[in-house]
């Protein structure tokens, strides 16, 4: 079963930038899309940034033109680049592989992000 685990998340003033890691245990290209997604208190969990297989991306509207999603198949590690952050920015976020035959999806242990002066 692979594994992946988050990193990068921390503490940063509005307006700043940090780049999350997901690392896989196996080979990334096994899923057929890997995704970001994010958890505030009090609040569900909701998709931030995903990517196929083939490299189509998609982005939630409130991180359009501000996140990034990457990845680094030799290194079977995915990324999320975040600018220009905003304290409503502040979660926990998970790392997602998503395979679709058998549906399956994998999850990280999550990494906190808190955006705050």
């Amino acid at each position: 079963q692979v594994q992946l685990v988050e990193s990068g998340g921390g503490l940063v003033q509005p307006g700043g930038s940090l780049r999350l890691s997901c690392a896989a245990s196996g080979s990334i290209s096994s899923f057929n899309a890997m995704g970001w997604y994010r958890q505030a208190p009090g609040k569900q969990r909701e998709l931030v940034a995903t990517m196929t297989i083939g490299g189509r991306t998609n982005y939630a509207d409130s991180v359009k033109g501000r996140f990034t999603i990457t990845s680094d198949n030799a290194k079977n590690t995915v990324y999320l680049q975040m600018g220009s952050l905003k304290p409503e920015d502040t979660a926990v976020y998970y790392c997602k592989g998503i395979s679709w035959s058998p549906r399956v999806d994998y999850w990280g242990q999550g990494t906190q992000v808190t955006v705050s002066s």
